[in-house]
């Protein structure tokens, strides 16, 4: 066990998830929902496959083993996480990278600590000891970082030019943007009590010879392909009714290889996030149940430093600065008395 080890693993899966919209900037001439179906085929599906193939031996005979019952929950959890997910595009597109990851990744992160226990009927045990209160305490500080965050960003909207919000962020919206960053975050917190309901899986996983490191990717290929059914479903529906299906025709022309290529590797650095957050928490031992609030933490700082190099910050005054940066403080600190309950 190195607890060490497995948090800068979760810190990175953290700069995987601050940094995947990224290559969406360069997509051109295909519809959002077009692009997002390449991105959730291979974030989703081809990517987290291979890289189960390519560690667990006999991965499908793994997965084969888990009840059926193991099976639905890890993928009816990933489909809540998909709903969340579909909002995660749109929370970027109206509040940028920086603001909307902050807000929805603060999110996730504290109602993912959550759920598990309130679902399971462990309530109790979010007060159990002082162990548990810290960890309670470090939800409540990392909602008041987001306070700070969202304050930061409705003074972001009051102060800047339009050109220069647009500039930054085509459709800036504060308002629909944090609607949607709500129903984005809480929903999104699906995808870590899917990972955590593998039941006998990583065992199984074990037993056909995979490291220990690798014994979660059975159950990361079902939570995702839960969420991937929601996202498909999502994408053909918005096809047909923006009469789009045309663009998959255009991602064959060479002019529009681009789009494809830019689209998968959004999908693909997104699904590193929780990849690292499953091969981190063998390495973390006990200190496992804090690695998604590690993951969602640093993605909120390293979304904020994004989107400052930007430009999204651009033009605020310091009252504003003096919001977001108190809010990364906070946020930070959260995390400090996460790892600190242990």
């Amino acid at each position: 066990m190195n607890s060490v080890f497995g948090m800068i693993v979760c810190a990175l899966g953290g700069l995987a998830g601050a940094t995947f919209a990224l290559p969406f900037r360069k997509v051109k001439g295909v519809s959002y929902e077009s692009y997002w179906l390449i991105y959730a085929l291979f974030g989703l599906v081809l990517f987290p496959v291979a890289l189960a193939a390519a560690t667990v031996p006999d991965i499908f005979g793994v997965i084969g083993r888990a009840p059926a019952k193991t099976l639905v929950m890890c993928a009816a959890f990933g489909a809540l996480w998909g709903v969340g997910g579909l909002s995660w595009g749109l929370m970027i597109r109206y509040l940028g990278v920086g603001l909307g990851l902050a807000i929805g990744c603060g999110l996730c992160s504290a109602t993912g600590t959550l759920i598990p226990p309130i679902v399971k009927g462990q309530a109790a045990s979010l007060v159990a000891d002082k162990s548990a209160i810290l960890t309670l305490v470090s939800v409540g500080v990392s909602l008041l970082g987001i306070v700070f965050v969202g304050i930061a960003g409705k003074s972001k909207e009051d102060e800047q030019p339009e050109e220069i919000k647009k500039a930054a962020v085509a459709d800036f919206d504060f308002k629909k943007g944090l609607v949607v960053a709500l129903v984005a975050g809480i929903a999104s917190a699906g995808m870590n009590f899917g990972l955590q309901s593998g039941g006998d899986l990583p065992q199984f996983a074990r037993e056909a010879g995979a490291g220990e490191a690798w014994t979660g990717m059975p159950v990361l290929v079902v939570v995702l392909f839960g969420g991937f059914i929601v996202n498909i479903v999502w994408c053909l529906l918005q096809n047909a009714k923006n009469k789009s299906f045309c663009d998959y025709a255009k991602l064959l022309n060479p002019a529009f290889v681009g789009a494809l290529f830019w689209s998968g590797l959004a999908g693909v650095i997104w699904a590193c996030q929780f990849a690292c957050q499953k091969v981190a928490e063998p390495a973390m031992g006990d200190m496992a149940y804090i690695s998604f609030a590690i993951v969602m933490g640093s993605s909120v700082l390293f979304s904020s430093l994004v989107g400052i190099m930007l430009g999204e910050w651009k033009g605020t005054g310091s009252k504003t600065k003096a919001y977001l940066a108190t809010g990364l403080v906070v946020l930070a600190a959260s995390i400090a008395i996460a790892v600190a309950a242990k």
